[in-house]
C-alpha cells in the first residue's frame, strides 16, 4: 500500500501497490507542472480524506481530471479512462506518495503534446 497527500495534508489517498515506473509527459500541463505521473486502475485508488478540499480542472479534450487542493495548490492526482473507458487514476509521484524514491524509477516519456 502506498500513501500520499497533498502538501498542507488536507487531501489523503493509499494506493494499491507501489509504483515501478513513472510517466514523464511533455504536454503542455504536465511540463510546466513537472509531473511524473503513476497510473493505476481507478479501483486501486482510495481517497482517505478531503474530498471537500479537492477543486478540478481540465484542459484541452477535458479527458483526465485534474484534482488539486485547494488550501496548498498541490495537484495529487488526477482521474481519466483508458481508451478502452477503463476508470484510471494518475498520481503525481513527485510531489506526493509518501516513501517513494523517485530517482529510483525509471521514466517512460510519454509525447503527449501530439495527443
Amino acid at each position: 500500500m502506498t500513501k500520499g497527500s497533498c502538501h498542507c495534508g488536507a487531501v489523503t489517498f493509499e494506493v494499491e501497490g507501489a509504483p515501478d515506473k513513472a510517466m514523464e509527459c511533455n504536454c503542455s500541463h504536465c511540463q510546466r507542472k513537472g509531473f511524473l505521473l503513476w497510473f493505476v486502475p481507478r479501483a486501486q485508488f482510495h481517497l482517505t480524506s478531503g474530498s471537500d478540499a479537492l477543486q478540478e480542472y481540465q484542459f484541452y479534450k477535458h479527458k483526465i481530471r485534474h484534482q488539486f487542493c485547494k488550501t496548498c495548490g498541490v495537484q495529487a492526482f488526477a482521474y481519466g479512462n483508458m481508451p478502452d473507458g477503463s476508470e484510471i487514476a494518475a498520481i503525481n509521484v513527485r510531489a506526493c506518495p509518501d516513501d517513494v524514491d523517485i530517482a529510483a524509477l525509471p521514466r517512460v516519456a510519454v509525447d503527449g503534446k501530439s495527443f
